[in-house]
């Protein structure tokens, strides 16, 4: 196994594992696999009003029932504050951050799709206000391993973003930045939900001098209205006992092959993705 390629699976725990929730953790863990990298689980539990310890449960259950089995033991978000406030201190040493009053409410009614900077100046005390990192007007540029070359100008698609929210709870841009730069990973595998997201992680990157991993963005399950599979769209939890239908359903929705019914555990269903991943066959779209 080759530290050359550490990937990992990030699931909140807003509930428990779905078809959707599936294909993201096979797919990341194929793609590892095949490369003879590291597989690492990190549950993102820094949201609690939408997270239940139940979930976090479920979750880890899930991906045990389905021989998906980390590297190394599974960390938790929450254990973290400390490294997230020392990249706060990072970023106001730069001179690169700044306290929020705007509320969403005072927000929709600008009708822009970007933050426009509105307390940039205002020098506000943080006290428990939302920070909001200061960045550059200038294009980001990423090749994805699947959908090629990717770029944004975070200054005008989406402004200065929030790193810290009221609370204070630590925004999903920073932790995912700071956990991904602490456990060295070099290969990020998600669902392309999170695609827009990718853009502002970079920026981060430059800013707090983390390193930048590849990304692969995998598609998405979607229901028969072609919207995404999730616990708000009503997508049922993963059943445990069905687990290697279920993976072998996973595995159809990332483009793969069809492997051989003679494969009947999910040990042997897993041995077989690891030598058959093939990138060039993920599709470009949800289906």
């Amino acid at each position: 196994m080759s530290t050359d390629y550490i990937g990992r699976f990030a699931p909140s725990p807003t509930g428990p594992l779905h078809t959707g929730s599936l294909v993201s953790a096979l797919g990341s863990w194929a793609d590892a696999r095949h490369h003879n990298g590291k597989w690492l689980v990190r549950i993102e539990d820094i949201d609690p009003q939408r997270e239940s310890p139940e979930a976090t449960t479920q979750i880890v259950e899930s991906l045990f029932a389905h021989g998906l089995h980390a590297d190394e033991n599974i960390t938790y978000q929450h254990d973290n504050s400390q490294y997230y406030n020392e990249a706060l201190d990072i970023l106001r040493q730069q001179q690169k951050l700044y306290a929020c009053t705007c509320t969403r409410k005072s927000l929709r009614a600008l009708d822009q799709t970007n933050y426009p900077g509105t307390c940039r100046n205002q020098q506000h005390a943080e006290a428990d206000l939302a920070l909001r990192v200061l960045i550059e007007d200038a294009t980001i540029a990423f090749k994805d391993l699947v959908l090629g070359q990717v770029t944004e100008n975070v200054c005008q698609s989406v402004g200065d973003f929030i790193v810290r929210r009221r609370g204070p709870l630590y925004a999903y841009q920073l932790a995912v930045v700071v956990d991904d730069a602490r456990q060295n990973i070099t290969h990020v595998v998600r669902g392309s939900d999170l695609l827009d997201n990718t853009a502002r992680q970079i920026a981060l990157q430059r800013l707090l001098h983390c390193p930048q991993p590849e990304y692969l963005h995998l598609p998405l399950a979607v229901d028969d209205d072609g919207r995404k599979l999730s616990k708000q769209t009503g997508a049922q939890a993963l059943d445990n006992s069905n687990a290697l239908n279920n993976l072998r359903e996973a595995w159809s929705l990332l483009g793969q092959k069809t492997p051989p019914e003679s494969l009947v555990t999910c040990q042997q269903f897993l041995e077989h993705c690891k030598s058959h991943w093939c990138r060039d066959l993920v599709p470009l779209k949800s289906s």
